[in-house]
């Protein structure tokens, strides 16, 4: 199992999400679960397309930190 890291955002009307270490994958979802499930079929559904035109899945590399300043 591979683990990428995926950065969620909040618009007025749904979520969306990229995946910092494959290029153009990126997903929407009405809410926080839905567009986990819909980037996580995408993630499967990118990587699946880089192997059929012969392309090398990047290894992950991006991380994931929650940093709190003072207000």
């Amino acid at each position: 199992m591979i683990e990428n890291a995926v950065v969620i955002e909040r618009s007025p009307n749904n979520y969306g999400a990229w995946v910092p270490d494959l290029d153009g994958c990126v997903s929407t979802g009405q809410t926080l679960e839905g567009v986990k499930a819909n980037t996580a079929e995408a993630i499967e559904m990118h990587i699946e397309l880089m192997g059929d035109h012969g392309e090398s899945v990047p290894p992950p590399t991006a991380q994931v930190a929650v940093v709190q300043v003072a207000p």
